[in-house]
């Protein structure tokens, strides 16, 4: 059965990655609205612009009158909200843009959703529901030895990052107890994966071997993060928001804990495997190239997620070992290296889509 799904920051990393799956793996019709700031990267999802299943709206989730007239048009029976800033070290130099964006665009994104949830019909609003997606770190971290994060996990961000996505969790769950609007709430680990933004550990650690330069390891590269293929993530997301259990709180997790210094020595040996022949003159091994430098301000140690929920009620469980996983991902930017040449000299932001309405249908057709 086919339903209409919109999705808010549908251009970054695992948004593409959920518009990839449903367009090849489902029936679903699609509506992708994301503001395409830097992390924006229409070219993740390049093939959707050929689907009838597909309309890309480009707005700002803050602006709460502009998507009342997305809901009111295109009459979603799911909204997963990705939308969002997410990396760490960005909201530490600049909180502003992630309260503005994680608090006050989930505040107005909730209510354009109640206000359109109200208008539809007793059966329609019975199947509705808003799949809010978040992370693990709203729950601070772990000691080596601590139990895993479970669903029931008290809340302790560290980052400005962290308390904003933190802060947006509250507001959904408050959304549903006053106003009864049917949500859903995932947490998960940290993704990897093909079309991964540069900044982040893995991409960026990729990047910078092929191009000779340091590899920068905060501390020591004792951080433990439970790693998850992106891939994974997008099936267990759509799991979710079509059959989980309204007001209910899933994790999703990959159960492959690796400290940070592991995964990108882990990276050097692939990169030794596969591209040999590019290693900078001198150089006997990509590893040569880690470089340590001072820890982040309040770096969490240990992430880990309990993900045997999900398992139970709705039978998800990662296709992907790290192993497996981080082979697939080193051996994807190698394989595409005009997607990522284009983001770091920016030419990916070119040209980019218009706004919603006629205009996005004509152009359709045209370290953690």
């Amino acid at each position: 059965m086919s339903s209409r799904i919109l999705i808010t920051g549908g251009a970054g990393f695992i948004g593409s990655a959920v518009i990839r799956h449903l367009l090849a793996n489902t029936v679903h019709v699609v509506a992708n609205v994301d503001k395409l700031t830097y992390a924006g990267n229409l070219e993740s999802i390049a093939d959707a612009a050929s689907s009838e299943r597909y309309s890309f709206h480009h707005l700002d989730i803050c602006d709460q009158q502009a998507m009342q007239h997305v809901f009111a048009a295109f009459q979603p029976d799911i909204v997963m909200h990705l939308a969002a800033e997410s990396h760490v070290d960005r909201s530490i130099d600049g909180p502003s843009a992630f309260i503005q964006t994680n608090i006050v665009g989930t505040y107005s994104l909730l209510e354009a959703t109640r206000q359109y949830w109200l208008t539809l019909n007793a059966d329609r609003k019975a199947g509705f529901r808003l799949h809010h997606i978040s992370t693990d770190e709203v729950y601070g971290d772990l000691e080596p030895g601590d139990a895993l994060f479970t669903e029931e996990t008290p809340y302790a961000p560290s980052s400005p990052y962290s308390a904003t996505k933190a802060s947006s969790d509250h507001l959904v769950r408050a959304w549903h107890r006053t106003y009864g609007l049917p949500v859903v709430i995932t947490n998960c680990s940290n993704n990897y994966g093909p079309y991964h933004f540069p900044e982040k550990l893995i991409p960026h650690m990729i990047l910078n071997a092929l191009q000779g330069k340091p590899l920068p390891v905060y501390g020591n590269g004792g951080q433990i993060r439970d790693w998850l293929y992106v891939e994974d993530h997008a099936r267990a997301l759509v799991e979710v928001a079509s059959r989980g259990r309204t007001g209910e709180t899933y994790n999703i997790g990959g159960h492959n804990e690796k400290r940070n210094l592991e995964v990108v020595q882990t990276l050097c040996a692939l990169l030794d495997e596969l591209v040999a022949g590019e290693r900078p003159a001198g150089l006997n091994s990509y590893s040569e190239l880690i470089t340590f430098v001072t820890d982040r301000p309040g770096h969490d140690h240990r992430y880990a997620i309990d993900a045997s929920k999900i398992q139970r009620e709705l039978g998800w469980e990662p296709r992907e070992t790290f192993e497996s996983g981080i082979r697939k991902t080193v051996e994807w930017y190698l394989n595409n290296r005009s997607w990522w040449q284009r983001v770091l000299t920016g030419d990916y932001q070119l040209g980019r889509l218009g706004s919603s309405g006629p205009a996005a249908s004509a152009a359709r057709k045209d370290q953690p």
